[in-house]
């Protein structure tokens, strides 16, 4: 029988919240009444009861999200780790408490709450295969690229929108670490682990994977939760 590959979750939620226009951060904000981080949480708890969880706060909301969790009876087992100054730093801060020297890790965004076990499984196991597995759906819309105050149309099946989890050979990402000088720039996971010599290898993510960052998102969240629950 082939040997089980050590897998766990690193689940980064740093956001503050500005273009939600909102004082609470968004990881907080409530989603049929609980907060999004613990629907995030539950996904992937749900998917696999013993996954190891690492959740990446801010040390200035530790305290918020230890209230929340007794508030709202959040059940699933996971460790707090203090997050960075930027993503990068806050993903290593998680990766570095992983209690395995070989296996696959999947990150994901905190205010991403209805990412569904078949996207969590893809990733896994894509990334088993290959050494990394992105989450990444197909443009809808048309697509022009801006050359100062003019702007050239693009083929949008040339492009994906990339989502997480973002799922990598431990080693792989730890290797992104040391060879980089800078990380602070890096908007994910996957174009460190390129930077630093390693192939991507993209997977069909879901539309409903949305990353809650405005008002707008919020709405849309709502909506295909409540589709879900109906079903």
């Amino acid at each position: 029988m082939p040997t089980a590959v050590n897998r766990a979750a690193v689940i980064v939620a740093g956001g503050q919240g500005s273009r939600m226009q909102s004082d609470i951060p968004k990881q907080f904000l409530l989603l049929a009444g609980k907060p999004l981080l613990i629907h995030t949480l539950e996904a992937f708890y749900q998917y696999n009861t013993s996954l190891p969880i690492w959740l990446v706060l801010p040390e200035a909301e530790h305290t918020r999200w230890e209230n929340l969790c007794r508030e709202y009876q959040c059940t699933v087992p996971h460790q707090v780790v203090v997050g960075g100054a930027c993503r990068p730093q806050s993903v290593k801060n998680g990766i570095s408490q992983i209690q395995f020297e070989e296996g696959v890790v999947a990150i994901h965004d905190g205010v991403r709450p209805l990412v569904s076990h078949r996207v969590i499984q893809e990733s896994f196991g894509v990334a088993e295969k290959n050494g990394s597995a992105i989450a990444s759906v197909p443009l809808k819309d048309s697509l022009r690229k801006m050359r100062g105050e003019e702007s050239v149309a693009q083929n949008r099946a040339a492009f994906r929108l990339m989502q997480t989890p973002q799922a990598f050979r431990l080693s792989w990402l730890l290797e992104a670490y040391e060879k980089l000088d800078v990380i602070d720039d890096f908007s994910d996971e996957a174009s460190m682990v390129e930077a630093a010599g390693r192939r991507v290898t993209l997977f069909d993510g879901d539309y409903r994977n949305i990353k809650v960052t405005t008002p707008e998102d919020m709405l849309v969240v709502e909506a295909f939760h409540r589709s879900k629950a109906s079903e």
